[in-house]
């Protein structure tokens, strides 16, 4: 298993023009236990499966275990999820030595942007691109398997 360390934000402004990527992704869940998940996704022509543990206290680090899987086999678990789908175009933008994913939702989440960038240990330095917004680090609002059980669309602020 491998920690990802990752900072969330919200969006802010324009991140497309910036971008040098962007991929459509499909995410089905198995399961999502507090602070452990079981996933299988599909990204345009490949699948994955993904078991991630649960968060640091500050939200900053989790365990994850992630394994390509071809892509028939990905089509085939996605009929054994729980109801629902998590369906968003991921965005990518260099920033520094860091690469900035965005996640672009539609369906139930449509509206919602969120940006992610991963770094190699929790208190590493990284350039802050002017498109991101206010952190939501560690809000379990903004992970994927809680916008599957309660969208975006239902929130109410």
């Amino acid at each position: 298993m491998a920690q990802e360390i990752e900072r969330k934000f919200l969006v802010k402004g324009d991140y497309k023009s910036q971008s040098y990527s962007c991929t459509h992704i499909e995410q089905g869940y198995f399961a999502t236990a507090p602070g452990i998940t079981v996933r299988v996704r599909i990204r345009d022509d490949k699948g994955y499966l993904t078991i991630k543990g649960p968060s640091s206290a500050n939200g900053l680090g989790r365990y994850e275990f992630e394994k390509e899987i071809s892509l028939e086999e990905a089509k085939e678990l996605m009929k054994l999820c729980l109801p629902g789908r998590v369906n968003k175009n991921r965005w990518l933008v260099k920033s520094g030595k860091h690469t900035v994913e965005i996640d672009e939702f539609f369906g139930e989440n449509e509206g919602l942007v969120i940006a992610e960038i991963e770094l190699a240990y929790e208190n590493e330095p990284y350039e802050k691109p002017d498109f991101l917004g206010q952190e939501v680090t560690g809000d379990k609002r903004y992970y994927n398997s809680h916008l599957l059980r309660n969208p975006y669309k239902n929130w109410k602020d």
